[in-house]
């Protein structure tokens, strides 16, 4: 096998069981597609910028040996299609939750863990100011956590209970296929930004950089499922 096909493997492989499930009866996933599709965008888009920079600054880069070597905005095209294979896998994975799991009511502790996760990653992204992949990473997630409770009226289907019960099962596979990446590595950092804290060969970061991108996805899927459901 070629190895520069390699980061194309791992995203075909972390696509090709969700993507088959998503016709199963009960779940019945791709009846949401015209939901999901679009909330892919602009969390899609945020990225991508998000990563052009990063990659533009040296916080991270790219093996040459294990990527095609096509680009867009300057980031490997699997880098890319990474915003759109990873949300679809795990938002798959929130549904199922929602389906087998319909009594799965937002609480008063749910509450309190998410939001207090929120100001703690809030918190620590200004005290680690100085790493930017740490300090960005736990701000804007922090901040994005703590924004859906102040305008609970606007985020009113999100579920809070739903979302962290489905992002313990999500940890798992999404742990996975970063193991891969950084193990390989397709993906190689820059330990000078980061805490230097590693779950195998995994960056800390990495948990709250993918809870970031699930969570936009699962609001905005949410919003657009409530949304168009009345149309």
């Amino acid at each position: 096998m070629d190895p520069r096909f390699t980061y194309c493997i791992i995203l075909a492989c972390s696509l090709a069981g969700p993507l088959a499930l998503s016709f199963d009866r009960k779940v019945a996933f791709f009846k949401k597609w015209k939901y999901l599709f679009p909330a892919m965008l602009f969390p899609a888009a945020l990225y991508i910028a998000w990563d052009v920079y990063f990659t533009s600054t040296g916080i991270w880069r790219f093996n040459e040996n294990y990527i095609t070597g096509i680009r867009f905005f300057n980031l490997p095209l699997e880098e890319v299609l990474f915003f759109f294979v990873v949300p679809y896998c795990c938002v798959f994975i929130y549904e199922c939750v929602r389906c087998y799991f319909p009594n799965l009511r937002e609480s008063r502790k749910s509450v309190f863990i998410l939001l207090l996760l929120g100001v703690l990653l809030l918190g620590s992204g200004f005290f680690y100011y100085n790493r930017h992949y740490t300090s960005w990473t736990f701000t804007l997630n922090g901040l994005f956590i703590i924004i859906i409770f102040l305008r609970k009226a606007w985020f009113r289907n999100f579920n809070s209970a739903a979302f962290l019960f489905s992002w313990l099962i999500i940890l798992v596979p999404f742990l996975a296929v970063n193991g891969f990446l950084t193990a390989i590595p397709v993906v190689i950092y820059n330990n000078a930004e980061n805490l230097g804290i590693r779950i195998f060969s995994i960056p800390f970061e990495d948990i709250f950089y993918g809870m970031l991108l699930i969570l936009l996805n699962i609001v905005l899927f949410e919003k657009l499922r409530s949304r168009l459901s009345k149309t």
